[in-house]
């Protein structure tokens, strides 16, 4: 099972839900979200907002596999500008019920283990409202090609609060980066320095395997 994340431009939404629909995927979740690209670089590709939706679905390698196809096929995944889709292999699922569910009461086939190593990973960035800047102007200098935000509050215990010197009363922001595996640590390791704990941003991130991945150009063989 893996989970997906699909970040598509709004207007894609209804096609999205009817392909999930169509392949009877049980759990799906949309949230709002901006992109991160530069506004030359929007001018070169025609678009006029960075205005996104994430869709969150759960989904068996085989609808994995049918989903991302299908989004190349109407959602033009792969085309600069229409949006981008990677999976995160699931390594645990809490209850028999929700396991039946997920599997539509069919025998459930058992969770692969996770591989030694994937050839990319989502970097996930927790920092402070109005802070994005810096994480990304970070993530740019040693290779990111973008990144997408979303909106949050923080809900931090007061440990972790004194621990990481960041404020649990800040609106937060959740960057999400894809990176090559090779350029991970180097992504991350200056985002620390330049957007961590101790600065303005305050960020605190971490990264998920990536088994799938369609949409990101430069990124793909």
């Amino acid at each position: 099972m893996n989970v997906v994340f699909s970040i598509i431009n709004p207007h894609r939404l209804d096609t999205l839900t009817a392909i999930c629909k169509e392949l009877d995927i049980p759990v799906s979740v949309t949230m709002l979200a901006r992109g991160t690209a530069v506004q030359s670089m929007l001018d070169i590709m025609g678009i006029a907002s960075t205005e996104r939706r994430i869709h969150m679905s759960i989904a068996s390698q085989e609808q994995t596999e049918q989903l991302i196809r299908l989004q190349k096929q109407h959602l033009y995944i792969g085309v600069p500008g229409h949006g981008i889709v990677l999976s995160v292999p699931i390594k645990s699922i809490g209850g028999g019920k929700t396991v039946a569910f997920l599997n539509r009461d069919q025998a459930p086939k058992p969770i692969d283990p996770p591989a030694a190593s994937y050839p990319y990973e989502l970097i996930i960035v927790i920092t402070n409202e109005g802070r994005t800047d810096m994480v990304m102007n970070a993530a740019r200098s040693v290779g990111a090609t973008g990144g997408t935000i979303l909106h949050g509050k923080g809900t931090l215990a007061k440990e972790a609060e004194k621990f990481f010197n960041v404020s649990i009363a800040n609106e937060k922001e959740v960057v999400l980066i894809v990176s090559r595996a090779e350029q991970k640590t180097e992504i991350m390791r200056t985002i620390l320095q330049k957007a961590g704990p101790g600065t303005e941003a305050g960020s605190i991130l971490f990264s998920l395997p990536i088994n799938n991945i369609a949409g990101f150009g430069l990124l793909e063989d």
